[in-house]
């Protein structure tokens, strides 16, 4: 676990010091390689940008850590627990040598740190309320920056619906009784990596409609009230014949009991119908 310099204090007291957030997003890594009587170990370190390499001497001859071109020379020395550090700020392979024993080698690799993917769950949007028998669409993006996203998998709560493998990731789920739903997309890249995204939805039963008798307010002008369930949608028509029904009015419910004015009635006789609209 990497420990940040100003929780070293806490670490030497004894005290457990934990991180709740990737330290390798936080603070450099320190890789620490040997340099015993002879040889380098291990003579193959690899690390992410930003990380350091400690290079401390274990034996008892003379020994030196040298870049192969150049970029760091530790200079020559001996036991005694000297120790010689490098930060890598690029990317790329470091070779390096000793300058007393041509035969010592080794080598930094430093590569960009892999980052998760990012996913979004953008339908349904969350807070949805729908009908019972609800046939859903389930659609996401995904995407990485340092890698390339595998596989999309949908779930409902823990039971798993369904994967996609390749972009549109989309899916259908059908005949939702009237229950919340909580669903989710769990984006894999190649790097193993994951990222979730989740949305809750609603699906209740529609109340029965009724509708009140129209009120005239004036002469162009009439008032009704119509029951609803909250978050459905209506549409409010009206025909002057009941022949020809022209819509007036898209209205989501946000109460249960839904007053409508109709203020363009220029007809000496109106009728008023509403009806429950299909989910989206």
């Amino acid at each position: 676990m990497r420990i940040p310099k100003h929780l070293s204090g806490l670490a030497r007291l004894g005290l457990a010091v934990f991180s709740l957030i990737a330290p390798s997003l936080l603070w450099a890594a320190t890789a620490n390689i040997s340099i015993g009587d002879n040889f380098f170990s291990p003579t193959a370190t690899n690390i992410n940008i930003g990380d350091q390499v400690k290079w401390t001497w274990i034996g008892t001859n003379f020994h030196s850590t040298t870049s192969d071109t150049g970029l760091w020379d530790s200079g020559i020395h001996a036991g005694g627990n000297f120790n010689f550090t490098m930060t890598f700020p690029t990317a790329g392979n470091f070779p390096f040598h000793c300058n007393v024993h041509s035969f010592m080698t080794g080598a930094v690799t430093v590569v960009v740190a892999s980052t998760p993917p990012t996913v979004s769950l953008t339908n349904p949007p969350n807070g949805e309320i729908l009908s019972a028998s609800a046939t859903v669409r389930l659609q996401a993006s995904a995407s990485s920056s340092t890698a390339s996203v595998t596989n999309v998998q949908f779930f409902e709560g823990t039971a798993s619906l369904g994967n996609v493998p390749t972009s549109p990731y989309s899916l259908t789920v059908s005949n939702l009784g009237a229950a919340d739903y909580t669903f989710s997309a769990v984006a894999t890249d190649s790097n193993g990596l994951t990222a979730t995204n989740a949305v809750t939805i609603h699906v209740v039963t529609a109340a029965p409609l009724s509708l009140s008798a129209p009120q005239r307010l004036s002469a162009t002008s009439f008032q009704l009230t119509y029951s609803a369930t909250v978050g459905l949608r209506y549409l409010v028509q009206r025909s002057a014949d009941l022949t020809s029904w022209s819509p007036i009015n898209t209205n989501t419910a946000a109460s249960n009991s839904v007053v409508f004015e109709d203020t363009q009635a220029v007809a000496l006789q109106n009728f008023y119908r509403v009806e429950l609209l299909p989910n989206p």
